[in-house]
């Protein structure tokens, strides 16, 4: 079975979609269909790279609205991001029935926290989480945003040292779960101040800082960025990712943000379907990692709506999972590096893509609703969706709710960011030109001295 691409799944609890958008429906398969249709991720693993493909692509797929530009794509996928991390915060940590049972029925939009006492409900984390406030997925994302504006290039661990961790530090910001000004240092999670202990206090290598630290999605969820410049370019993504996340994770953990960085940078690619992005992730991927997205997103293709998604994403998932089902109480080999296993997030975000067909409501509502660490999933599909779409994916009515709850400006880290790949991108064919003409003059050398001795 093959579905309509041009418009958005139904899904429970989700408001009736505008007039002017169709409803996506089941058609019977033809043979100009067959492109479209969602491959099965078993025989995904010999994909070709986008690397490869001619350079130039069409400017819209069969006649559709163009696709959308570099900056458009960047502010999409930021604004995505954060929009799902303002999403899924207030029901973070829970299982998809307490969701139901505080709410009273599936979230459907930004929503208030979970426990209205909630400054004194959790005293590790006294955090205002809900009403539209974004939580630390957005402030790394953001940070790493303007590292890549102060250095101005392609970046590694050592850019972490002098750029993130001075930032993370040095300068005080808003906060909005604190609803105060403060470092970032004083919101971030334990496994991101292990990058301040290990690299400013610690001076340890920044290429192996992650080693010893908890492996959770910590790198992960703020990649996008390093997708975004290297837009179209999945390898030389995931490449540059696992540099950078090496001063930050090891294991899993580093290979989950190297992936997510991919599937970014191919959801830019112009003919870029969820499908296409999951091909590009499963053919980088690595060890458990490859073999739970391949389990979730077996599970989640002949899913049509986020509801019956839950379960069975939840069940493919969980043999990858080290976290174990109660996820506030964690299993004794939680959070250990292994080969074997794979964070949850990541593969539940590609899943709840390819549920929602790319539809930016449907997919976060899908990740908001699947509970435990849905934050950081709803963070990493909604920048999926957002850089699929562009920014007009994202609804409004949420993207400017949290904007002014935040206090930021979301679209200007996005526009800012897409500069820069410009001008990296321009820095590239640079680099290219050198190394072609070196390589043409080294590699004419042993045909020179041959002619010669003959």
């Amino acid at each position: 079975m093959t579905y309509t691409s041009e418009t958005p799944p139904t899904a429970p609890g989700l408001p009736d979609p505008p007039a002017a958008a169709a409803r996506v429906r089941p058609v019977a398969p033809t043979a100009a269909d067959a492109p479209a249709a969602r491959p099965s991720p078993k025989d995904l693993r010999q994909a070709p790279s986008l690397n490869s493909v001619r350079p130039g692509g069409p400017p819209s797929v069969q006649g559709g609205p163009p696709s959308p530009s570099l900056e458009d794509r960047a502010i999409g996928a930021l604004v995505g991001a954060a929009v799902g991390d303002a999403l899924g915060g207030p029901v973070e940590g829970r299982a998809p029935e307490e969701i139901v049972r505080r709410h009273g029925g599936r979230v459907t939009g930004i929503v208030g926290p979970f426990h209205d006492d909630w400054r004194t409900a959790r005293p590790l984390a006294p955090y205002h989480k809900g009403n539209g406030h974004v939580t630390d997925d957005t402030l790394m994302t953001h940070a790493l945003v303007r590292v890549y504006e102060s250095v101005r290039d392609h970046l590694d661990a050592y850019d972490i040292a002098d750029h993130l961790v001075p930032d993370l530090i040095g300068t005080p910001r808003w906060i909005p779960e604190l609803e105060a000004e403060a470092l970032p240092l004083q919101r971030i999670f334990l496994a991101e101040k292990w990058i301040v202990a290990r690299l400013h206090y610690g001076h340890a290598d920044p290429r192996e800082a992650g080693v010893g630290n908890i492996v959770n999605c910590g790198a992960a969820m703020y990649m996008a960025p390093v997708g975004i410049v290297n837009a179209g370019n999945p390898d030389r993504a995931y490449a540059e990712a696992l540099d950078i996340a090496g001063a930050h994770q090891s294991s899993y953990g580093r290979e989950a943000a190297g992936v997510f960085a991919a599937a970014v940078a191919a959801a830019f690619a112009p003919d870029a379907t969820p499908s296409s992005v999951v091909v590009q992730a499963l053919r980088l991927a690595k060890d458990g990692t490859r073999a739970a997205i391949e389990a979730v997103c077996e599970a989640a293709a002949p899913l049509a709506d986020f509801e019956s998604a839950l379960a069975p994403l939840r069940a493919a998932v969980a043999p990858f999972d080290t976290v174990g089902p109660d996820y506030r109480n964690p299993s004794l080999g939680a959070r250990r590096p292994s080969r074997l296993h794979s964070v949850e997030e990541l593969p539940i975000a590609l899943g709840m893509l390819l549920v929602g067909r790319g539809d930016y409501r449907a997919t976060v509502l899908g990740s908001v609703n699947y509970g435990r660490d849905c934050d950081s999933i709803a963070t990493m599909s909604g920048a999926l969706a957002g850089a699929l779409r562009g920014a007009a994916a994202v609804p409004e009515e949420w993207s400017g709710e949290v904007a002014r709850a935040s206090r930021l400006d979301l679209q200007a880290p996005g526009a800012s960011l897409a500069t820069v790949a410009r001008e990296i991108f321009t820095r590239d064919r640079a680099r290219a030109r050198t190394h072609e003409q070196a390589f043409t003059a080294i590699s004419a050398i042993p045909a020179m001295t041959e002619a010669g001795v003959r």
